[in-house]
């Protein structure tokens, strides 16, 4: 016998379901992703001359934000994730210069 339905647990999304909210400022965003990570890595980029200047808000992670990271790590000497792409020491580095 099955339990009332007042008594079954609901049911809930898996981790990596699409359904669970993204939460910014965590995991390593790289060329592929979207969602509002890399809007909000967008947002970043911009604020630093000449390094994303003209590039798009629109919450994909494509080749434009790909340079856009490089230029970035290089320019700040960044060390500790792959080239282009937005793991802890990139992001630490970046949250701490714009806002």
């Amino acid at each position: 016998m099955a339990p009332p339905a007042s008594l079954e647990q609901p049911e809930r999304p898996l981790p990596g379901d699409p359904l669970l909210p993204e939460i910014p400022g965590t995991g390593v965003l790289r060329e592929g992703d979207s969602g509002h990570g890399v809007y909000e890595l967008q947002v970043r980029l911009l604020q630093i001359p000449q390094l994303y200047d003209g590039g798009a808000i629109d919450g994909r992670f494509g080749t434009e934000v790909r340079q856009a990271v490089a230029r970035f790590q290089q320019r700040f000497g960044l060390r500790g994730d792959e080239t282009g792409v937005y793991g802890d020491n990139t992001r630490h580095a970046l949250m701490l210069r714009t806002k």
